[in-house]
Formats: C-alpha cells, sequence, structure tokens
C-alpha cells in the first residue's frame, strides 16, 4: 500500500481518512487519493462573425494538462486533423460561475473547419448545465434513479476479503493465458465466487456482471461483494450504486471522487485489496474482524 508521503503535485491527489485493516487489525490512517473529476469540453466553431458554442463531451479526468488532454481527445475523434485546426482551448472563467473554472474548457475551432454535428449529437454524451463539478455528477446519478442501499448488510469479515482476490484470479481463464484483461467478480457475503466476467475495459467487465444479473432478474445485489481488478473510479461506483452493489471492492487504488460518490451513495468502497491487506473508504460498518 501507498504511505502517507506528500503527493508529486497539490492538484493531482488528495487526502483522505481511512480505516486500514492488516489481518484482522484495524486502525486509523490517512492516505492520498489520485484526484478525478469531470472535464466538460465545449466547441466553438463555425464563419468568423457567426460563432457558435457545443457542449460536446463530459470526460472523467485527473486535472491538469488538460488543453493538451483536448486536444489529443479532438484528434483521436477525428474532430481535428492538424494543429492548425485548433486555434485555441482554454478553461472557461466567467466569475459568474465558478463551479467552471476548473471543470470546463472551450476549444476554439479553426473557422473553415467542417463538422458533422449530426455524427457528435449521436457519439458523445453532451451537457446542458453551466458546469460540471464533482457534486453535480453525483446528482446526476441520483436523477436516474437506482436502488437505495440498506444501511445494514451484508456483512463481511475481513478474513473473507483477504480470500478474494485469490479466488478471481483462480476463475481468470483468459488472463492466465493472456495477461491483458481486466475482471470484475460478484460473490456472496461468504465469499463464494458467484460469477466472473473478464474484458480488456475495467467498465466493461462490470457491465457484464451486472447485465448477466440483471438478465437473471437477480437486481439489486444487495447482499453481494463486487471484486474489480484494477482501480476504483467514479465510474464503477455509479455502476455498482445502480445495481444496487453495497461493497465494492478494488485491487487498487479509488479515485477522489470515487470516495465522495460511495460516501453519498452509502456505498462500502475498499480500495487495495490484496496480500492480506485492504484499506476502508466508506461505510466500513459492514465490514467486521
Amino acid at each position: 500500500m501507498p504511505s502517507p508521503t506528500a503527493p508529486p503535485a497539490a492538484a493531482a491527489a488528495e487526502r483522505t481518512v481511512v480505516q486500514r485493516v492488516a489481518g484482522r487489525a484495524r486502525t486509523a490512517a490517512t492516505d492520498w487519493l489520485a484526484t478525478e473529476r469531470p472535464l466538460e469540453i465545449r466547441l466553438a466553431h463555425g464563419p468568423a462573425g457567426q460563432r457558435r458554442e457545443q457542449a460536446l463531451s463530459v470526460t472523467m479526468r485527473t486535472p491538469g494538462h488538460d488543453p493538451e488532454l483536448v486536444a489529443g481527445f479532438l484528434l483521436g475523434e477525428g474532430i481535428i486533423k492538424t494543429a492548425n485546426d485548433l486555434l485555441s482551448s482554454a478553461h472557461c472563467a466567467d466569475p459568474r460561475r465558478p463551479e467552471e473554472r476548473d471543470n470546463v474548457i472551450r476549444a476554439e475551432l479553426a473557422p473553415g473547419l467542417a463538422l458533422d454535428l449530426g455524427r457528435l449529437e449521436r457519439h458523445f454524451y453532451t451537457s446542458s448545465s453551466c458546469g460540471v463539478c464533482g457534486k453535480t455528477s453525483i446528482a446526476a446519478v441520483r436523477a436516474v434513479g437506482y436502488p437505495v442501499l440498506p444501511p445494514d448488510g451484508p456483512l463481511l469479515a475481513a478474513a473473507t476479503i483477504h480470500a478474494l482476490p485469490a479466488r478471481q484470479r483462480a476463475a481468470q481463464a483468459v488472463f492466465a493465458q493472456t495477461g491483458g484483461l481486466h475482471a470484475a467478480a460478484l460473490f456472496a457475503p461468504d465469499g463464494e465466487l458467484l460469477l466472473l466476467r473478464e474484458d480488456v475495459g475495467r467498465h466493461n467487465a462490470l457491465d457484464k456482471v451486472i447485465g448477466a444479473a440483471l438478465l437473471a432478474g437477480q437486481l439489486p445485489l444487495h447482499q453481494h461483494v463486487v471484486l474489480v481488478s484494477g482501480r476504483a473510479s467514479f465510474e464503477l461506483v455509479q455502476k455498482a450504486a445502480v445495481a444496487g452493489i453495497a461493497v465494492l471492492a478494488a485491487v487498487g487504488a479509488p479515485s477522489s471522487l470515487a470516495v465522495e460518490a460511495a460516501d453519498a451513495f452509502g456505498l462500502t468502497l475498499l480500495g487495495f485489496v490484496r496480500e492480506e491487506r485492504f484499506n476502508i473508504y466508506t461505510h466500513g460498518h459492514r465490514i467486521t474482524n
């Protein structure tokens, strides 16, 4: 587990208080979380004197080098072809909308650049809000509705949590052949492996598990725990909450927004679940010794 030392950059990490479990012992400690925040990308386009602005996409990222992120995103999606197609990209600085200062960026496209607006509307999630932040992202999940997580149960022994990674790895047939896949595994409170899915994408693996439960008529998954093979991002917490999963465990680290969301949703979030250790970031009452 990483030691609670100073992060490399203040904007890229945030301090939090955790419960650190080693064996059956539980102690309070501090930890650093990689910062995760939404970035809304807006496009300014059209001929000189007839410029239009359009919200293109909201993407989760670690703040920093945002203009580079936007340039790479636009190139990768085929919206620009060369650097000359992008006149500038800068954060919005409307004093009436302070929430936008670091979370919304405006990309000025060259006046002669042709855009297929129909394709953009079909392929990207656009936001009509005047600004985005962690709180609005969490509110958006609540707006679509998700099962209210029970404040009690499932109760899981620390020893059960310790055993999950080995059981998950033993069931990863394709990973054993390739070493290149993520996994999401659904467990019963006693640690029995119920379902495992693999995919090159962390989000896809969890979607497959949740989709299988949905098609089998098993949602909400209030009495289950899910272990994901990578880190825990906001999107994974969101997916777990919508499926009614009360305990989400990750082999890797959670992001700052993942912790905020888990706390707001009443979800128990565990990180660094490996080598007989793990950190409890939110709602630790479901973990017993």
